[in-house]
């Protein structure tokens, strides 16, 4: 399972976990079946926004888990909010 590629970076919102904590958190949730993983995620993702992903957070907003990609589409920055137990783009957003 991939859960971390080359060049991103897994967080959540819940203060400062170190890596293997985020890691472990991102694990547990694949595990127990409330976020698909990363890849099926930017997969759905890049059929609908071009660009590269640069960073990945996933963080929990009020007890619903959201990825949070950064895109660079064409030189500038894009952030993605996308919902991680179905894959639905919740957001898109220029990121200054």
């Amino acid at each position: 399972m991939l859960l971390v590629a080359a060049g991103l970076v897994l967080a959540t919102t819940s203060g400062t976990r170190a890596d293997d904590d985020d890691h472990d958190f991102a694990k547990s949730a694949l595990e127990q079946g409330r976020v698909l993983p990363l890849a099926d995620i930017i997969a759905k993702v890049s059929r609908q926004v071009p660009g590269k992903v640069i960073e990945v957070e996933l963080e929990d907003e009020d007890g619903s888990l959201v990825y949070d990609l950064i895109l660079s589409p064409q030189g500038r920055l894009q952030e993605i909010e996308v919902n991680a137990a179905t894959g639905k783009i919740l957001k898109i957003e220029d990121d200054d």
